[in-house]
């Protein structure tokens, strides 16, 4: 229950003392841009399955395949592959509006990539979605805290949150149903909207596609893992490289 009675404000020096002290995360400039078609969307789900969500069948593709790229790029196995979802906070708890506004916040799934590398994209999607639907009241109070008072903490907690030798990474964002016109934090909508908090390395926007029905995915990836990455047969599959 994330009732009003139940808010305990909770310290940020708390959360992450220590992340406060580190250096801003600099705009990662290098973006990719795949198409997906409304039917190849809808085949994807089917092979990997059909019980499941577009958006869950989407990310265990990225999730192995971008794994598989940042293999290829260091030449190692990273020992954990990290998967962030959107958790709707507002439509799934009962915080009233005047205390945090329309906030969604981010479920993150620590996977083993050994894991990841073995397991098929059906299980690959069952594990995520096991993960992300496990957020704990505690763990939305802290950060409902942290996004009204500490919000340069969220920026520092991203810097392990990346492609790297240690680590795999995949954010998805889809802005397909953004009420970007409608928002409201509880004292009327922002003067201005920027979706500069996604320009970080991993992270992966969903945009609708008007012309076809699909979806065009922004990726936040480096040149360099975006050369193995779209050598990928499983990825060219489902989607059209744009640049």
């Amino acid at each position: 229950d994330l009732g009003a009675e139940s808010l305990v404000k909770v310290p940020s020096s708390v959360i992450a003392a220590l992340l406060l002290a580190a250096p801003d995360i600099p705009v990662f400039e290098e973006q990719h841009l795949l198409h997906f078609t409304a039917e190849k969307l809808e085949q994807l789900r089917q092979d990997v399955d059909k019980a499941q969500t577009t958006n869950l069948a989407l990310v265990a593709l990225l999730t192995k395949t971008i794994l598989q790229a940042n293999i290829q790029m260091f030449n190692s196995m990273p020992t954990w592959s990290y998967v962030m979802f959107p958790y709707d906070c507002r439509h799934r708890t009962e915080v009233p509006m005047t205390y945090s506004g329309n906030l969604s916040f981010s479920a993150v799934a620590p996977l083993e990539s050994q894991t990841v590398l073995d397991g098929s994209y059906k299980e690959i999607a069952r594990v995520i979605k096991e993960h992300c639907s496990k957020v704990s009241s505690e763990y939305a109070k802290s950060l409902i805290y942290t996004v009204e008072n500490e919000i340069g903490v969220l920026f520092q907690a991203g810097i392990s949150l990346c492609n790297s030798p240690d680590t795999s990474y995949v954010g998805l964002t889809n802005l397909r149903y953004m009420p970007l016109y409608s928002i409201d934090f509880g004292y009327g909508g922002p003067e201005i909207l920027s979706n500069g908090y996604f320009i970080r390395e991993g992270m992966q926007r969903i945009y609708s596609n008007k012309q076809d029905g699909g979806i065009d995915l922004f990726m936040n990836v480096k040149d360099d893992l975006f050369e193995y990455l779209k050598k990928s047969d499983e990825l060219l599959k489902y989607a059209d490289i744009i640049f």
